[in-house]
């Protein structure tokens, strides 16, 4: 056995054994190569393969951490290729770090944890969010920011509360955020919709609902649409813009995935807003813990008084644990240092599931082509209806969403699914696709659905 081999086996046995807990901090290299006998050169090695293994992932300017092992429940579904999950894979957060963050928030902010905070949030949070946004163009002061529980917590209230305009009615995209067409559902409000693509939207058409019905907000999502996971253009941008100062139409801007954005130009409708229009949520949760449950709402002074109002009455105040934490991390660099390894893992996969597609389906089925983000969504055949074929999959240990979720009542619904690498590797997005293929045979061969056997070149 080489000295590399020794040392790689010698790590996976820590790793398997649990003598290296999952999510904790990995040997430094200069640390193991003195334990080891080994040059630094062989450790990094050696890490390098373990990380393609997918038992152990990098931080920049941190280290490398053990990848978080199944739970009981996870266990129950190994071998389950997740195509449908919205929340970061468990395996690839910085735990350990995490828990420190924890700890010196309780340490420092302990006073705040037995009180009711400021409904807008730590003065000292705001001001760290201000900093960061500042660097997506989104200036606003802290006074314009209001931390809230999940950027969905910000869209229900936006979506209940009246508007200075005095309108009533939603314009939303669709497809679009299953959890906005959801809560508006939920709270009666009348809903307009309006097709979105991968071209993006009809500005003559947005120009006509704009005019011609009472739209108090257009919501949207420019960045990585959920679930085409395409952008909008710069052009569409201003020009959205602009139509909200002429109708006097509010823009709620969903930027839910903007900290994975690699493109430095891209920047969001806010950033060309000269009236005080547009109402820019941004989402903390795909980088960092989901159960944090954090957001920002960036809200035009005009609008403020009341979303802050209705702010209050929904919790009083953001879990002040969860903000202290998020303070620190954003002080510590860990949250752009983990943003910085979110952008680079999930610009890998997508490439791979684009060159996936390509290798297993034939034009029939038409993947939308996004720059980025975590979605992209699989428009299938007529004969493959979304639903039936989801169901096939799960035979297979594969999850997909049929898009029909993200659709409001009446409005015709592409036969697609979306498909998110977040808690799928680069060789599970492979086999999934072909087994995506595998599905369609099947249903083709058994006359499922509406399926026939001439729909498809390759059966």
């Amino acid at each position: 056995m080489t000295k590399y081999e020794y040392v790689k086996t010698f790590l996976r046995e820590q790793l398997h054994s649990g003598a290296i807990k999952p999510g904790a901090k990995m040997p430094s290299i200069r640390q193991l190569s003195i334990q080891l006998g080994s040059s630094k050169n062989t450790i990094i090695r050696a890490y390098g393969d373990l990380e393609k293994e997918h038992l152990i992932y990098g931080v920049p300017k941190s280290g490398y951490y053990a990848i978080l092992r199944s739970s009981k429940a996870e266990d129950r579904a190994k071998g389950l290729i997740d195509f449908s999950a919205a929340a970061p894979d468990p395996g690839v957060i910085p735990y350990e770090e995490l828990q420190h963050g924890l700890s010196r928030a309780v340490e420092l902010y302990g006073d705040h944890l037995f009180t009711y905070g400021d409904p807008q949030g730590f003065l000292s949070l705001r001001e760290a969010i201000s900093r960061h946004l500042a660097k997506s163009q989104v200036f606003a002061g802290p006074e314009r920011i209001c931390v809230v529980s999940g950027s969905l917590q910000a869209l229900h209230l936006l979506a209940l509360m009246p508007f200075p305009n005095g309108k009533s009615a939603v314009l939303v995209e669709q497809p679009g955020y299953a959890g906005m067409n959801r809560s508006i559902g939920l709270l009666g409000v009348t809903a307009i919709g309006i097709a979105r693509t991968e071209a993006g939207i009809d500005l003559d058409e947005l120009e006509r609902h704009f005019r011609n019905n009472p739209i108090k907000f257009f919501y949207t999502v420019p960045r990585f649409h959920n679930p085409l996971g395409t952008s909008l253009s710069r052009s569409q941008k201003e020009t959205i813009a602009q139509l909200a100062a002429k109708y006097d139409v509010y823009v709620v801007e969903d930027d839910y995935l903007a900290d994975l954005e690699t493109d430095s130009k891209a920047d969001p409708i806010c950033s060309y807003d000269r009236s005080g229009r547009v109402i820019y949520i941004r989402s903390f949760s795909k980088i960092m813990l989901p159960g944090l449950r954090l957001g920002a709402a960036v809200v035009p002074a005009a609008v403020m008084p009341m979303f802050r109002m209705h702010k209050a009455v929904s919790d009083s105040s953001t879990a002040a644990l969860s903000q202290a934490a998020l303070e620190l991390h954003f002080g510590s660099g860990l949250f752009q240092r983990h943003a910085a390894l979110m952008r680079e893992r999930y610009g890998v996969r997508m490439k791979v599931l684009q060159a996936a597609c390509d290798r297993y389906l034939n034009d029939d089925f038409r993947l939308s082509r996004p720059e980025g983000g975590i979605f992209a969504q699989l428009e299938l055949p007529e004969q493959l209806p979304a639903e039936e074929l989801a169901a096939a999959l799960r035979l297979r240990n594969v999850e997909v969403m049929p898009t029909t979720h993200c659709y409001i009542p009446g409005f015709d619904a592409v036969n697609g699914v979306r498909l998110s690498i977040i808690r799928t590797n680069e060789n599970e997005i492979d086999t999934g696709i072909r087994l995506i293929r595998e599905a369609a045979e099947e249903m083709l061969r058994s006359g499922s659905g509406r399926a026939s056997r001439s729909a498809f070149s390759w059966i």
